[in-house]
Parts: structure tokens; sequence; C-alpha cells
């Protein structure tokens, strides 16, 4: 049987856009050849991406920045298909331009600001010049815009991870600080969401079943499992949503506990983490 990586279905779902869950089990039936795991998709009825190309595109940078008066905020991820390739000035400064461009107009869809003009031409046509001129297949993978009183973005060393984090107010002592801070707590720790409020139903199901399964396979009696598995929810909650993870910097302190420090009625408002491959 094929070992079936997590890369492995990222990749066939950058080549169709078929779900997660379509991907791996359209995998696991051709046992890892992709060209058979499409034909599968197709079989079933997938509406597969018209994009596909023939090329991967899994190298690129990752870049994120606020507008001057910190109100403004975009991520983007820019795919080529070499390391190589990704550490060119070229390549660079185009992505930094169009992310530039993606904050000046607001832009928060990325058919949207494909569309947008550069001297007289759309980005989309410049990223087809560029490809011609590298040699590479070059993809505007991600765009993520957020507004708010305040805005801060974390750019990882080899621009390979990147954040962007939204708070409630502006008018706090030391918030570029905590805005620095928390967009490091985000490329670090990864949480999947602000707070329990906004972790997805489907996020709650799947560790809800883990939990009973870890439980089963521990030998719990069966009228305990319930209990047991929303008692590792409840863990789940701390480890992995933003204000309750404890504060890189601080082990004593909760991310929520370091906003308060500062002010009692600072909060997230909403966060971006994007990572090369992931």
């Amino acid at each position: 049987m094929a070992n079936i990586t997590a890369g492995d279905v990222n990749k066939l779902r950058q080549m169709t856009g078929a779900g997660m869950m379509d991907c791996k089990n359209a995998l696991v039936d051709s046992e890892g050849d992709f060209d058979k795991a499409i034909e599968i998709l197709r079989k079933k009825g997938q509406k597969l991406a018209s994009k596909r190309a023939d090329r991967d595109a899994s190298e690129g940078i990752v870049l994120a920045k606020t507008s001057s008066n910190f109100n403004i905020g975009a991520i983007i991820m820019l795919n080529c298909e070499t390391d190589f390739v990704a550490k060119n000035q070229e390549f660079i400064d185009f992505a930094n331009n169009v992310l530039s461009i993606a904050i000046e107009n607001k832009i928060a869809l990325k058919e949207n600001l494909l569309n947008t003009n550069i001297n007289g031409r759309s980005i989309s046509d410049h990223i087809t010049d560029l490809t011609g001129k590298i040699g590479e297949k070059i993809d505007l993978a991600h765009l993520h815009l957020l507004e708010a009183p305040f805005c801060a973005a974390y750019i990882h060393h080899g621009s390979k991870i990147a954040s962007l984090v939204s708070f409630n107010k502006l008018d706090v002592d030391g918030i570029h600080e905590v805005g620095k801070n928390v967009a490091m707590q985000i490329a670090a720790m990864k949480p999947v969401a602000v707070d329990k409020s906004g972790v997805s139903n489907e996020i709650i199901e799947r560790e809800i079943e883990i939990g009973k399964e870890q439980a089963r396979q521990e030998g719990k009696p069966e009228m305990m499992i319930e209990k047991i598995a929303i008692g590792k929810l409840e863990k789940f909650y701390k480890e992995n949503t933003l204000i309750n993870q404890e504060y890189i910097k601080d082990g004593s302190m909760t991310v929520k506990q370091y906003l308060n420090k500062f002010n009692n009625e600072l909060s997230v408002i909403e966060f971006k983490r994007l990572e090369l491959g992931a």
C-alpha cells in the first residue's frame, strides 16, 4: 500500500481544486498515482480546477505588511517552481509590488487583484510576462486583506511563513510591540482560531472523534468515553486557539493575559497565517 502524505494530498488539491478528503481517497485508491487519482476524481464527477498545469509551483515566498496608518494589512503567497527563483530579486520585487497594490486599493479577492492594472496591463498579464522571462510557472496562490483599527504583520526569516493580525484598538501604549509579538505567536504556534467560538464544527467533530478513539484504545469504560473526549477537546482549545495559548515569550501567561497587561479591552479581531508548502 502506498504511503500517502499530507503533502501528496495538498499537491493533488492544488492540481485539481477538489476537496482534501476526496483527494486523499483518490490517492489511496490509485496507490499514489497522481494521473490515476485525477481520473478517479473525474469519474466521481468532481469539478476540477481549470488552471491545472503540468508543472508544480510549490516554492516561492510569503509576504505580509500593513498600510502606513496600520488600519489595513494584506498577506500573499506567490509561488514558483524552485527556491532559486524564489530568491531572485525581480521575483521578490514583483511580489512586494503586488502586495502594495492590494493594500493601496483595499483588494480582498485574488481574482480582483489579478485583474488590477499596472502600467495599463493586468497583474495576470505581468505574471505571464515574468513566467516567460524567468522560465518557471508563477502563481499568485493566496491573498488575504484585513481592515481594523490596528493591524500588524510578521514575516519569518526566509519569507516561507508570514502572519497578519488585526486588533480592536490603536490607542494603546505599546500596541506596536503587542502587534509584532502576537503576529510572531501566530507564525510560530499555528492557532486554528482566535478563540473557541471561531473553531469550525468540522474541527470540533474531528477532535471529539479522535478523543473518543484514544479513550477506547486506552481501555476506558464506554460510559466515560464522551466525557473524556470533551475533556480532550478543552485541551485542544487551550493549545490551538490564539488567546488561550501559552504566550511564547512567557509561558506563565496566556496570550489573553498578555493583551490584558496593556489594556483590558484590547482584543484580537482576526488573523491570517500562510506557510509555504503547508
